[in-house]
């Protein structure tokens, strides 16, 4: 059973304006191949907050074949200019994205790399307005020791699957993905570093903004 009642799904997807075809259809071509992207009501809630914060440079951790960035390739367009780092460890799924993301005239806003989201964060220069967290469950927590180096005190963390289907609520699962999950939830909620909050839409996404110092 889905987490979340399927009519509160749809309803929400009534709040996303109309997409352009692209984006349509890479919307399309993930539920043909069913490739997991963040889907359009998260998608629309992820350019709110980069807008909501005039984020005009943000980091991917993962990136797929460049759904999540078109949305923030939009609000980093309309927040003036910058930069969008789309990662993905997968040069095929990175052309795809070059493909899809220039047909939506976002070539002047997107850098590109191929390889491990977490090495390329760290090796970036300088900070981050926003940075999209959605690589690999069991290497949450990893991420999160280079996210807190890497994003603006006032900055904010999205990370996608904090609910990861449900799977956090069975105490006989332990698996690294799971595990990686409740330990990054855990560390980001107790630190005094983070101010956080879960949004329950799709599979949830927990988004945290990087506390000033001294707050």
């Amino acid at each position: 059973m889905p987490l979340i009642d399927p009519r509160v799904a749809r309803h929400l997807e009534t709040f996303v304006p109309a997409r352009p075809p692209e984006l349509r259809a890479m919307e399309a071509r993930a539920e043909e191949t069913n490739f997991p992207i963040i889907g359009p009501a998260s998608g629309q809630f992820c350019y709110l907050v980069a807008r909501m914060i005039e984020a005009r440079r943000v980091f991917e951790l993962g990136s797929g074949f460049g759904y999540s960035t078109a949305w923030f390739a939009r609000a980093v367009r309309e927040n003036g200019g910058g930069r969008v780092h789309h990662v993905v460890w997968d040069a095929g799924l990175s052309r795809e994205a070059r493909e899809s993301l220039a047909a939506l005239g976002y070539d002047d806003i997107v850098e590109y790399t191929v390889g491990e989201a977490i090495t390329a964060l760290g090796a970036a220069e300088g900070q981050f307005d926003l940075i999209f967290n959605d690589i690999d469950k069991q290497h949450y927590p990893q991420a999160l020791d280079v996210v807190e180096r890497k994003l603006r005190p006032g900055g904010v963390l999205i990370t996608d699957n904090v609910l990861w289907h449900g799977r956090i609520f069975d105490e006989r699962d332990r698996s690294d993905a799971t595990r990686g999950v409740r330990e990054f939830t855990r560390r980001i909620t107790e630190s005094d570093s983070w101010i956080p909050s879960i949004v329950p839409i799709r599979d949830g996404l927990m988004v945290a903004v990087r506390a000033e110092p001294g707050s």
